[in-house]
């Protein structure tokens, strides 16, 4: 790790494609500020993305990068931080990627607690297909797939993420640059799963959850003086469906890991020449 790094060291020579005033520049602006800040260098960085215009972002940033497929993110995240336990992995996705078809690995994910940072671009809609409802989407959200709304309530993912065990659950606002930045910061240095679900407005297909709706309706959460290492005030937090909360809500600061409770501790990326020992008889039993 370097203390010379700056945030422009994360940019990639690509220009991103996201609409004008897309949430997702405040998102990765922050991402790459927060690796910066703590310590870590683009060497010793993997970032995996999914499917939808989260995806895109391995590829504007300056990293080891791998663009992964829809909802599957985050168990190539895993087996990157099982194989190199030494390097910072961030995770990034969308709420349609992460919390529709990719919500059975959010779950496990979280309840291993694997050492990794997982960003979430909540825009709640499907902003690359065009405007359809997505898991977060308001039960009456009008949209051309949904005429009359989803009519079902949306996914809350922060109490998911409670109820699957996370040791880090926290919540912030993409135009917010600062307190964003600081918020990814903890969830880097966070021992475990650091998992910031990030309020990133769709400019071009949501016109409800707008950068003037979160701005009207955010409660900062540290200017409320609430304790995140309190579970039961988190819970309440979490649980409240009646306003829109920014900053850290639940952290386990006796988190242990998931590599270190499995003693995973050295380099795992060399494979050997040749197959493991009786490997190919277990192989015969079975085929």
């Amino acid at each position: 790790m370097s203390s010379d790094v700056r945030f422009t060291d994360f940019k990639s020579d690509k220009q991103p494609t996201w609409c004008p005033g897309c949430g997702d520049f405040g998102t990765m602006n922050g991402m790459m500020k927060g690796l910066a800040e703590t310590g870590n260098d683009p060497d010793n960085t993997f970032v995996v993305a999914g499917i939808g215009c989260s995806g895109k972002i391995g590829t504007y940033m300056h990293s080891y990068a791998l663009h992964g497929v829809h909802g599957r993110a985050l168990p190539v995240g895993t087996g990157v931080k099982m194989a190199r336990p030494d390097i910072e992995v961030m995770v990034a996705g969308g709420d349609g990627d992460g919390y529709s078809i990719g919500a059975g690995h959010f779950v496990h994910a979280v309840r291993r607690n694997v050492d990794m940072s997982y960003v979430v671009m909540d825009n709640r809609i499907y902003g690359l297909t065009k405007g359809q409802a997505s898991p977060t989407s308001r039960s009456d959200f009008e949209t051309s797939t949904t005429p009359e709304g989803p009519k079902q309530p949306p996914v809350n993912p922060l109490a998911l993420a409670l109820a699957s065990g996370a040791s880090f659950i926290a919540q912030s606002f993409a135009s917010d640059a600062l307190r964003h930045q600081e918020i990814i910061e903890e969830a880097i240095e966070h021992d475990g799963f650091g998992f910031v679900n990030v309020f990133s407005p769709c400019v071009t297909f949501n016109d409800v959850d707008t950068y003037d709706y979160f701005r009207d309706s955010l409660v900062d959460l540290q200017e409320e003086g609430h304790d995140p290492n309190d579970y039961e005030a988190a819970k309440e937090v979490i649980l409240d469906s009646d306003k829109e909360y920014q900053g850290v809500m639940y952290q386990d600061d006796e988190s242990v890991p998931y590599h270190e409770q499995h003693g995973v501790t050295e380099d795992m990326s060399e494979i050997p020449d040749g197959a493991p020992e009786d490997a190919m008889d277990l192989v015969r039993e079975f085929y």
